[in-house]
């Protein structure tokens, strides 16, 4: 199936311009400040989380495998029943190889299917969401004229985020069509998700009256409501991505006024019983010494930095195990499905 958005009363509700400049919207408080909130004792149902917004943004910084978690939020949905459209915004990730399809572009294509559920996925570009607006109002023959002269891009350099609130607003429609139960929205590596994440605000100060303000003003709705958007931020158990996903959060709810889901902790090493007296018994040296003392160090760095996490961000965690595969695949997926939908003791 395909998702065409009907953006008509957009754009009708934006055809007349205010006759004066409407105030940029507060950012609503998200589950708390992270700066004042503690985080409850008790057991957190990842499950739940799927059910309690539409669209969920996955960020994180490159290399902490935010496409495989986006998968993984994906595979799990549909095991809870529920409908998933993957939004990717960089077009250069391996999300359908994980599924054992060919790659997809800006058409709708599905990608797995499980009790009727399906997981479909899609690219959203700058071009083509300028494209598809301008050919849903009529003006087929500018829109190719327009793509094809690079014209984007100047009016891009001249506006400063006027690109992302093109990708935004095309998820904004998608959010509103209701299509599948969740939208995955595969976003920018950190620190080019704040700038995307923000665009629409920084327009609005650029932008006070007409459909580029109304676009962005809905735009900002979307991120701000906990019951429609959410984020998931997602680390590996190392001090630098750690680091980053702290500052990326305060950012988020500073600048951005957007609810933060769970944090994900991907690549876990598990716990080995018996390490320590296992090397004792072993000896001083030797390839077996070496490679147990190199797992400790391994998992008491990954122990601090969890906690240290823990310490930084008042957020419920999800642990994902270390697979120790070249590529993922379906029957990885499903283990790493498995392991998201595991309830979360706080």
């Amino acid at each position: 199936m395909t998702v065409r958005a009907d953006v008509d009363a957009d754009v009708d509700a934006a055809a007349g311009p205010p006759s004066t400049p409407a105030a940029s919207p507060a950012p609503r408080a998200t589950i708390a400040s992270l700066r004042t909130a503690c985080l409850r004792k008790g057991i957190v149902d990842p499950r739940q989380f799927l059910a309690s917004c539409r669209l969920v943004i996955v960020a994180g910084k490159g290399g902490v495998g935010k496409t495989t978690v986006t998968a993984t939020i994906a595979r799990a949905a549909v095991a809870c029943g529920r409908s998933v459209l993957i939004a990717e915004v960089e077009g250069k990730s391996g999300l359908a190889s994980m599924f054992g399809q060919p790659p997809f572009g800006y058409g709708e294509v599905t990608l797995f299917e499980q009790g009727g559920c399906p997981i479909l996925a899609r690219t959203i570009t700058p071009d083509h969401a300028l494209a598809e607006y301008l050919d849903d109002h009529g003006l087929r023959r500018i829109s190719g004229r327009l793509i094809r002269s690079g014209a984007l891009d100047v009016v891009a350099t001249a506006a400063p985020g006027i690109d992302d609130i093109l990708v935004l607003g095309k998820v904004k429609q998608l959010e509103r069509l209701r299509a599948t139960d969740v939208l995955l929205l595969d976003a920018p590596a950190a620190g080019h998700a704040i700038t995307f994440l923000t665009a629409a605000r920084g327009l609005l100060d650029a932008v006070r009256v007409g459909p580029i303000n109304a676009q962005a003003r809905d735009v900002i709705e979307l991120l701000t409501d906990p019951a429609r958007c959410q984020v998931v931020l997602v680390s590996l158990p190392e001090e630098t991505p750690v680091n980053e996903l702290v500052d990326t959060a305060y950012a988020l709810e500073d600048k951005v006024g957007v609810a933060l889901g769970p944090v994900v902790v991907n690549g876990v090493l598990p716990a080995v019983p018996g390490l320590d007296s296992a090397i004792a018994g072993a000896g001083t040296t030797g390839p077996a010494v070496e490679a147990a003392e190199f797992r400790r160090a391994r998992l008491a760095l990954q122990h601090e930095q969890i906690a240290r996490l823990a310490d930084a961000l008042p957020l419920p965690q999800i642990h994902l195990p270390q697979l120790f595969t070249s590529a993922i695949g379906l029957a990885e997926l499903e283990l790493l499905a498995d392991a998201f939908t595991t309830p979360v003791h706080t």
